[in-house]
């Protein structure tokens, strides 16, 4: 059985290949970390998304303590397509009960997950949040572990994620060339924050693919507001309070209007969005159609971005205690 697409932008991931989706499946919703997502709402959601053009999945371990995984193997499962037809990232090294990137605790890893995604291998496979961990153990022991995975077939490619733009240099300068394939990097490329922006050019140089995560700043840049537990600073969050609210008195939503501008730059193959409801699905979608056709609503960016100016490019640490 074949679903039929809608077309979507496909953009080219780094030297992998592959060709993955504008907007990016984030599953880390379906195993109910922001609120309990049903198994038949979690799976009509993966099948909206493919049916809009969505090829592209992202999931972890960590995510709910496995049940993302779980929940993403089924929906993938009930669409009935062949296995090329979609391309799944999910992540090792950091689980519900913590870190850990050892050689031995990432080969296990895989076949846990390749066993809840149903799947016989995932297209990425990712060092999850590694600035937790040591670097230097991710480049002598981790990577290698991935890549001989990567010869059994279990992954195709290898990424690294995390929230400082640091660790990627770091990394990318001590393991041979072409060893990682793929970055995922998050908050850093959104309206109020586009730092990933001066690295493109040494990750380009390096073939390395780049997806960015988290267009909406973890919450900063909803009406909804972000959960209490944010660790952006007070500063930060009063001014994000603020280009909410301006975007809400012209009658326009400024998660459109972020999403959008993460969308914006090519050299970013992919802005994974967490999605849990078909609603959602058709929303994202949405964004990404108008600003294929009629663009960018430029007076509302400027707008923002002013008031967003105080605190440009300002970030937080990772969101464990950084001793």
């Amino acid at each position: 059985m074949s679903i039929p697409q809608a077309k979507m932008e496909l953009r080219p991931l780094g030297n992998t290949g592959l060709k993955v989706s504008s907007i990016g499946f984030g599953a880390s919703p379906l195993g109910s970390v922001f609120g309990p997502v049903a198994e038949v709402d979690a799976v009509a959601t993966v099948s909206e998304a493919f049916r809009q053009g969505i090829n592209f999945f992202d999931t972890s371990p960590y995510y709910g303590g496995t049940l993302s995984e779980k929940m993403l193997g089924k929906g993938l499962k009930a669409l009935q397509v062949p296995r090329n037809d979609y391309i799944v990232a999910t992540k090792c090294g950091r689980y519900e009960e913590g870190f850990d990137f050892s050689a031995e605790r990432v080969t296990k890893s895989i076949d846990e997950s390749l066993e809840r995604l149903q799947l016989d291998y995932v297209d990425i496979l990712h060092c999850h949040d590694i600035e937790f961990g040591s670097l230097d153990q991710i480049v002598s022991e981790t990577i290698p572990a991935l890549q001989k995975l990567k010869r059994e077939g279990k992954t195709r490619f290898i990424g690294i994620t995390g929230l400082p733009l640091s660790i990627f240099t770091y990394v990318l300068d001590r393991v041979p060339p072409g060893s990682v394939d793929v970055i995922l990097s998050y908050c850093h490329y959104g309206v109020n924050d586009s730092t990933l922006l001066d690295l493109l050019p040494y990750l380009k140089s390096k073939g390395v693919g780049v997806i960015s995560a988290s267009p909406l700043a973890m919450g900063l840049l909803t009406e909804q507001g972000p959960p209490e537990w944010h660790p952006a600073s007070p500063e930060l969050k009063s001014a994000c309070k603020a280009a909410v609210g301006h975007c809400k008195s012209k009658g326009k939503k400024i998660t459109k209007l972020a999403l959008q501008y993460s969308l914006g730059n090519k050299e970013v193959s992919s802005v994974l969005v967490g999605m849990s409801s078909v609603s959602q699905v058709e929303e994202n979608v949405a964004a990404v159609r108008e600003l294929e056709g009629v663009g960018m609503d430029q007076e509302t960016l400027s707008e923002v971005e002013a008031i967003l100016e105080p605190v440009k490019n300002q970030t937080w640490p990772s969101g464990i205690d950084q001793n």
